[in-house]
């Protein structure tokens, strides 16, 4: 059964967030980190610290998920993370090693 993950990235000052969507997130989080599309919103803002995703098995729930992350404001967001990550710490830092 196929995995889907909704994830936030920020920079390293936590100023930015980024709400992505994929289905393969070490490798989309490792294209993140490594700045593949150099004119893309994350490299253009430096934002390659996963602090929050969310695990699906329906590709219409995370699409849906995505969407209602995206259009609320900022401080909802933060509240989100803290109640998973209150330190906002780079959930993939171990993963590349």
């Amino acid at each position: 059964m196929k995995t889907y993950y909704v994830y936030i990235l920020t920079n390293k000052n936590n100023t930015v967030l980024y709400t992505g969507f994929t289905d393969e997130l070490e490798r989309r989080i490792n294209e993140h980190k490594r700045k593949e599309n150099s004119k893309s919103f994350t490299a253009k803002y430096n934002c390659n610290k996963l602090i929050y995703f969310e695990e699906f098995q329906n590709i219409n729930d995370a699409l849906h998920r995505e969407k209602q992350i995206k259009r609320y404001k900022r401080k909802w967001k933060e509240n989100l993370i803290n109640e998973k990550n209150s330190d906002w710490n780079d959930l993939s830092i171990d993963w590349y090693k």
